[in-house]
Formats: C-alpha cells, structure tokens, sequence
C-alpha cells in the first residue's frame, strides 16, 4: 500500500505540475515562444496574491477574481509592448527577451518585497484530508488543484475548439501570415493568447503559494518542472501538459518512496528518458502540414 499511497500522491502533485505548465504549452503553441520567464511569473502572481490578501482581507482562493484579471491585463501589455516587436526575427530574440523579463521581475519583487519568503494562508483546507483506507489518504489541497488544473485544461480545449476566438488562435498558430491575409489581427490573437496564459499563471501562483512557501528567485526552480511536464507531454498540446504534470508528478512519488534524496532525481530521469526515445514529447501535436 505504501507504493499505491506514493502513487497516488505523485499524481496529485502533478496538478500543480499541470497548473505551472498550462501557460508555457498554450504560448508555445500559438506563438512557437518558450517562454523562460514562466516561473517568475509565476512567482510575481503569488505575491500580487500576497498583496491582494493584505489589502483586501480577502481569502488566497477569493483572491484569484482580481488576481486572475490583473495578471491577464499584464500580459496583454507585455504582448502588445515587448513580445511582440521580438517576433519574425527568429527564435533567438523572444527567448532572450523572456529571459530578460525574468531577470527584472526577480529584481522588482526582490526591491518590493526583499528577499523573504512568503506564504498564503488558506485556512483548513491545507490541513485537511479525505481518507481512502487505513494506509491512504489524500490532501482535499492537492486534490482541489488537480481538479481546478482538469477544469483549466477543458476550459480551454472547449475556448480553442468551439468557439470562434479559439478558431482564430488556431489558425494564428497554423500560419499567421495566411491568417492575416483572411482578416484575423495576429498580433492581436498573440496578445489574447498571452492574457490567457497568464490568467492560468495567475492560478498556478496562488495555489502554489497555498501549498509552499515562496521567495523572490524561486523562479527558475519553478520553470524547470513546468518545462518538463511540457516536454513530457509534447510541446503544444494541453492534454499532454496534464498528462506529463501527473507523469513528473507520479516520478517524483516513486523517488520519494526509495529515499528523501530521490524524487527530484526521478522526475529529471524521467525527462532525459523522454527526451532520449521521443523529443517530440509523448503527446505532441502532429503535423499535418508537409513542407
């Protein structure tokens, strides 16, 4: 049972994985941008939580209705301001220009907020636990966030299959140029894409500073696993972002179950493993186009 419990356990932590990489695969797989700074980003939503909280008295999930638009205005602005004038010049300026980004918004919060870790207190729930068996139980927190990375994820295919913004981000994705030429504003479709993605940041941020303490630099460490979910899964594709979050989730479990030094080693082995035998990722969209 204590294999089944690491299992188990693993695939929860994976939501988090999830949450953390829902908006690199989704900017990826409009705008072909990896975007470096999705860490630090993701560590500025949990202390525009911080601040939130304090100003407000809110709770840290009550939060997320001004947390979530906030960060989607951000991006947005981000897009249409900086982003943008990197794209068609290769693959090199974005990525240097994301890497550029991180490196601010570390320094911002450090000059904000020093260098001193943080936390968001959600009350019970962080404590509390569902109990499975004698042996298992498993954490409502992790659970909650599974849940509300799932419901993300079909949000999303629903937005990008069904209605007609998410048929204009795909044909943005598939050839921008041939989408401009039928009416569609690209840069205008990569600038909501932004929004979005940073509205899923938003998410990740304040469930992760529910579940962990979180400091200014905590950034890269944060990217690392969502890169690797998304790697896993297949650059691109949302399912294969929850799938690679719950299988690095699920890794990570199993290290841990051997002994406390092995469950980041698990999850990089795990990565290197995928990389090795399929780079395109597990789940990677498949290319229809033939050049």
């Amino acid at each position: 049972m204590e294999w089944v419990n690491a299992v188990l356990q693993g695939a929860l932590l994976g939501g988090v994985y999830a949450l953390l990489a829902t908006g690199l695969s989704l900017v990826f797989g409009v705008m072909r941008i990896v975007n470096l700074a999705q860490g630090d980003l993701t560590i500025l939503a949990a202390f525009v939580a911080v601040s939130v909280v304090q100003l407000t008295g809110l709770g840290p999930i009550e939060a997320l209705a001004l947390v979530v638009p906030l960060m989607m205005g951000l991006g947005y602005v981000l897009q249409r301001g900086l982003l943008d004038h990197s794209l068609g010049r290769g693959v090199l300026p974005p990525v240097l220009v994301t890497f550029g980004l991180a490196i601010v918004i570390q320094n911002l919060l450090l000059s904000i907020y020093t260098a001193d870790t943080r936390g968001l207190n959600a009350g019970a729930i962080e404590t509390d636990s569902i109990r499975l068996s004698p042996e298992i139980a498993i954490g409502v927190l992790p659970l909650l966030t599974l849940i509300v990375a799932v419901a993300i994820l079909v949000g999303l295919q629903l937005l990008l299959s069904r209605t007609g913004l998410g048929r204009a981000l795909r044909a943005t994705s598939d050839d921008a140029q041939t989408a401009t030429l039928m009416g569609i504003d690209d840069r205008r479709m990569f600038a909501i894409a932004m929004a979005i993605a940073l509205g899923t940041v938003a998410v990740a941020g304040v469930f992760l500073g529910i579940r962990t303490s979180f400091g200014p630099v905590d950034g890269p460490a944060r990217l690392i696993f969502a890169f690797e979910a998304v790697i896993i899964g297949g650059l691109g594709s949302l399912w294969g972002t929850l799938i690679g979050g719950i299988m690095l989730g699920v890794a990570q479990g199993i290290g841990n179950q051997l002994g406390p030094a092995y469950p980041v080693l698990a999850g990089h082995l795990l990565f290197l493993l995928v990389l090795a035998f399929r780079p395109q990722g597990l789940f990677a969209r498949r290319q229809e186009r033939q050049s």
